[in-house]
């Protein structure tokens, strides 16, 4: 029998924890809504199916955030997940010149004060339903009260510190059932 190597265990180096998080493919999302102006954040750490009964997504935000406090005042909150050609939207959206964020965003609205980016793969209107603490973040429990896919638009993925597309290799035989 064959000795099974050790793996080695985490040093608490975060640069180490950051490039290894990075490995792990991720929808990266827009969380917009109208509270004393149109505020955004973009993340990369949202989840589905949190919950069906409530329905329930989550997203982790950092503490540092200056946008989660005015978002989370909001009655409703527009959650899109960008589609895989909207990485340049999505750069635009999370830059640091908040006065250039929206400019020539092409946003929707469900008439609530969720706001959506136009073209985005999935959207959901959500109010805040609970908050967790997490370390460094903050974990926001969202309670859908909206949502639709565009079935033809595939979504952009955050992997490897990089924006990509997914990539579906279609089967030469068709399944059998």
């Amino acid at each position: 029998m064959t000795a099974t190597p050790v793996l080695p265990s985490y040093d608490g180096e975060q640069a180490a924890l950051r490039r290894t998080f990075s490995h792990y493919p991720s929808g990266v999302v827009a969380l917009i809504a109208e509270a004393e102006g149109l505020h955004s954040l973009v993340a990369s750490t949202f989840t589905v199916g949190v919950s069906a009964d409530p329905p329930l997504v989550s997203v982790a935000i950092q503490r540092t955030s200056t946008s989660w406090p005015t978002l989370r005042s909001a009655e409703r909150i527009g959650v899109s997940v960008f589609a895989a050609d909207q990485a340049d939207l999505c750069r635009q959206l999370a830059g640091h010149d908040r006065a250039r964020r929206f400019s020539d965003v092409p946003i929707r609205s469900t008439g609530t004060t969720a706001r959506f980016i136009a073209g985005a793969a999935l959207w959901f209107d959500c109010s805040l339903w609970n908050e967790v603490d997490a370390g460094d973040h903050t974990i926001a429990l969202l309670e859908i009260r909206a949502l639709g896919a565009d079935h033809h638009t595939d979504p952009l993925v955050f992997h490897a510190s990089a924006f990509r597309g997914l990539f579906t290799q279609r089967a030469s035989h068709p399944a059998k059932p």
